[in-house]
């Protein structure tokens, strides 16, 4: 079982949670050595609402397995670097990072309510973010100066650790920029602490010009319990665009039932299965990579039971690359 410690590491100099300290267990009380190296170097985080749904009886627990330090992190893997998606070359001003044509992305901060040990930033520490209104006005000078841009995407570590005044005010901020058509948020917090999903943030959110998106980060069907549910269905009533992004894991997801399960679940909850990502490889996650075969059978095999809007796009990143780069299926063989 976890340990519920009163306070807990964090990575980057943000500390702006809504969420009380209380809420975040310590680490598992009974990690093998290695394995607590590997807490050393990124820290355990889960909150309580997560950690209630996993079954720590099980070492091969779906949501265990997603944030639970192992000793296979620290194994050293050719091909997988700390900054597989060479986004520090991206980053055109602090906070500021622009890979597409059309959008660009705002990391509000370091701090997520979870710790996936599978994370491609895992290695960041987010010590240059802006940490006050002031400092983000250099970001959102270059936006109103670029016209080509139509959509922010607030991101982080995750945007929704931010207070909600916060949040509200750089939304107005953007609100006034007039090529800016859309507001997207990528968050894990709705499926890993749903009751952030509250009021404040939903009128902060509509209370815009800008279309909202919401992104959500969900891998497992067992993630999706009725207070994850509800939320959605509070985001969904509130006129908020709800999308779902996966990563394609090892020892998680990487059956087409547990992925059919996923899409059906999030589809009859009027949630639009959005992405399904290849893994990026990011140092210390080799062990959850799927191959590229095995990930295309198993999209065939999500064709021939659901219908099309329901299965997600496979895709992966590749740096330099205009947009994410869809997975060729073939039309035989693996």
């Amino acid at each position: 079982m976890p340990i519920f410690a009163k306070d807990h590491p964090t990575r980057g100099s943000h500390s702006s949670s809504t969420h009380p300290p209380a809420e975040r267990p310590g680490r598992p009380s009974a990690l093998e050595a290695a394995a607590q190296q590997a807490a050393d170097l990124y820290p355990f985080r889960v909150p309580s609402a997560w950690a209630k749904r996993i079954d720590w009886e099980n070492l091969q627990d779906p949501l265990g397995r997603q944030v639970i330090p192992s000793a296979e992190e620290l194994r050293p893997v050719s091909g997988f670097s700390t900054d597989p998606l060479a986004e520090q070359g991206a980053r055109r001003i602090p906070g500021l990072l622009q890979k597409y044509a059309g959008r660009v992305l705002l990391q509000v901060t370091g701090e997520c309510p979870i710790h996936c040990r599978f994370c491609f930033r895992r290695h960041e520490n987010y010590a240059d973010l802006p940490d006050s209104p002031a400092a983000w006005l250099p970001a959102l000078a270059a936006i109103a100066q670029d016209a080509s841009l139509h959509e922010v995407v607030l991101s982080g570590g995750d945007p929704l650790m931010l207070p909600d005044g916060r949040l509200a005010d750089l939304t107005q901020r953007l609100a006034t920029i007039p090529h800016l058509r859309r507001l997207r948020i990528h968050s894990r917090m709705p499926v890993v602490t749903p009751r952030r999903i509250n009021q404040p943030l939903l009128h902060w959110l509509t209370a815009t010009r800008l279309t909202p998106v919401m992104v959500i980060h969900c891998n497992h069907p067992d993630e999706l319990d009725p207070a994850v549910l509800a939320g959605l269905a509070r985001m969904l009533e509130a006129g908020v665009l709800l999308l779902n992004q996966s990563v394609l894991l090892r020892g998680v997801n990487d059956e087409a039932g547990i992925l059919a399960r996923l899409c059906e679940t999030l589809i009859n909850h009027r949630v639009i299965p959005y992405y399904l990502h290849l893994l990026d490889p990011v140092a210390g996650a080799a062990h959850f990579q799927v191959e590229r075969a095995e990930a295309r059978a198993l999209i065939r095999q999500l064709q021939a039971r659901l219908p099309g809007y329901a299965v997600p796009k496979l895709v992966w990143e590749q740096p330099g690359q205009p947009s994410k780069m869809a997975v060729d299926l073939g039309l035989s063989g693996p």
